[in-house]
């Protein structure tokens, strides 16, 4: 498992140049392998030694990972720094986590308290995933995001609350963060626009002897009005999450 942690480094990190610099100065990698260690003497039984391996690791790596935590193969931690991962999380397959993340509870519930990660997820840097709830697989989040709800598969979320801004994601390169869609600035500018169309429908009614309701079903039926309208829509009922 730890070999195949060596060689998702090499696969997205373009500054991994040699197996020894991985090795030696990848304090993500490092917090793996405390957390391996700590996790299998947390699975048998073993009192106080598992906690204080994630402490140990942490004051190494600035890197908290609770030995509850379930994390799968080729998990890539980058840079790492502030990242906390809570007891009764799970982190899939060949996730990507970058430093800041938090993978946390809402409260002093029992049981299940933590989120799930699916495979290939990608959590950007800052971002907060908190409660006992579902990541689906291939799900991009973006940079300082705060998910709070279930998120389907094969969707890139950003915001705060997080909020679904692209279905059935296409691209293949998880770094691609450029293309993480803007949605507050997006609703704003709808907003403007629909301000900007009732100054327009008010000057009309000065200069015209059209009705306001006349002047209104014009508006109404303007195509762009009803895109606008449902975004703004999605964006106040959480875009479908």
């Amino acid at each position: 498992m730890l070999l195949t942690d060596l060689q998702t480094i090499f696969e997205r990190d373009p500054a991994a140049r040699n197996w020894l610099e991985v090795l030696l100065c990848y304090p993500g990698f490092h917090a793996l392998v405390f957390h391996r260690l700590a996790h299998w003497l947390y699975k048998i039984g073993i009192p106080f030694i598992p906690r204080f391996i994630s402490h140990l690791s942490r004051f190494l790596t600035g890197i908290e990972i609770h030995p509850g935590a379930l994390i799968g193969q080729g998990v890539f931690i980058d840079h790492g720094m502030g990242v906390v991962i809570g007891e009764t999380a799970i982190v899939g397959d060949y996730a990507l986590i970058y430093q800041g993340v938090t993978l946390g509870g809402t409260g002093k519930e029992s049981g299940k308290r933590h989120p799930t990660l699916g495979s290939h997820v990608v959590v950007g840097t800052g971002a907060k995933v908190l409660g006992n709830i579902q990541i689906g697989d291939r799900v991009r989040i973006g940079a300082g995001s705060v998910v709070l709800r279930d998120v389907p598969s094969n969707t890139t979320v950003v915001g705060i609350p997080g909020r679904v801004t692209r279905q059935n994601n296409l691209t293949t390169n998880v770094l691609d963060h450029d293309k993480v869609r803007d949605v507050e600035a997006e609703v704003i500018r709808a907003l403007f626009e629909r301000v900007k169309s009732l100054e327009k429908q008010f000057e009309q009614l000065e200069q015209s002897s059209l009705s306001p309701t006349e002047l209104g079903g014009e508006l109404t039926d303007n195509p762009k009005s009803k895109n606008s309208d449902g975004m703004i829509e999605d964006f106040l009922d959480g875009a479908g999450i």
